[in-house]
């Protein structure tokens, strides 16, 4: 990319936004153009370069080597012009909200109150929930400032830190812990077919890994109950519905007051990392680094 000083500089702020975002899609969204446009951009970019930027892919695009290269060169100067084009936070006002999105329970339970100092100090928030591969397509596509993902983003465009630590715990409420009685583990499962399974989705994902990761064995129960938020999940087991697989922290005070048993704690129990993931480009806005600090910090206790 020796002749990169004779690109378009337009052409490069819409190669940055597609590089970042890891689509045509996701880069218009961002700059506020159509995508055939993005497309005739690109295709301009790489006519100029002489040397394909972006592998086509059936989702999005991949960059090609050239295209790290050109991004590892053009994306500081890009940013730093582009803040010293944008408003001043200082004459402008306030900042902008801070969007921010992850699973409902954990934002609920975990992060709202984590983040409370900074609302009483004037952060802005506008929160959604979701499942991590929605949610983080939104924010390629620059509807996320933030997301909370359950596993780590593919690919070299999305930057990401670890947060937190999940660990899933079996419980019931006592009367079940009861009639189950005091058994070896790997009684359990058995035992366990003749109680109703709640759970978060037919599939059965949560109960899935802690049967294959514990007992070592498939899942056979079919659930009793199905309801998409793990809130409704623990409420339901809490009034004696029958047995599920939950995070700790979700029900850490059920446990603590008795509300649910653990029916077993294994040496090993399934865990489950969640990651902090940063929309594309420069941050402009102060109060999305002062939040994404907060949380990695508050997230090393939960």
């Amino acid at each position: 990319m020796e002749h990169t000083h004779h690109l378009d500089l337009n052409l490069l702020r819409t190669f940055l936004a597609v590089y970042r975002s890891g689509s045509f899609t996701g880069a218009a969204q961002l700059l506020g153009l159509s995508q055939p446009t993005v497309t005739t951009q690109m295709r301009t970019l790489e006519r100029q370069a002489g040397r394909e930027l972006f592998e086509r892919l059936p989702r999005g695009v991949a960059p090609t080597a050239v295209a790290d290269a050109l991004a590892a060169r053009v994306a500081a100067p890009l940013d730093e012009l582009a803040a010293v084009a944008g408003p001043d936070p200082a004459v402008a006002g306030r900042a902008d909200p801070v969007h921010l999105a992850g699973p409902a329970e954990l934002l609920c339970v975990r992060v709202l109150p984590a983040l409370a100092p900074l609302v009483a100090d004037g952060v802005r928030l506008r929160v959604a929930t979701g499942l991590t591969e929605p949610l983080l397509d939104e924010l390629r596509a620059g509807r996320h400032d933030l997301v909370i993902a359950t596993t780590r983003p593919r690919g070299r465009a999305l930057v990401s830190a670890p947060l937190t630590d999940e660990e899933f715990v079996l419980v019931a409420a006592p009367v079940w812990a009861e009639r189950l009685g005091d058994r070896p583990a790997a009684d359990l499962p058995a035992a366990l077919q003749s109680v109703p399974l709640v759970t978060y989705a037919e599939d059965l994902p949560i109960a899935r890994r802690y049967w294959r990761h514990v007992f070592g064995r498939r899942l056979s129960s079919p659930a009793a109950v199905t309801v998409p938020d793990l809130r409704g999940v623990l409420a339901a087991v809490v009034a004696g519905a029958g047995f599920t697989v939950l995070p700790r922290y979700l029900c850490l005070p059920e446990l603590t007051s008795g509300a649910l048993v653990a029916l077993h704690e294994p040496d090993d129990p399934p865990i489950n990392t969640g990651f902090l993931v940063q929309r594309p480009g420069a941050v402009e806005n102060p109060d999305v680094t002062r939040v994404r600090d907060l949380l990695l910090g508050a997230g090393r206790t939960w």
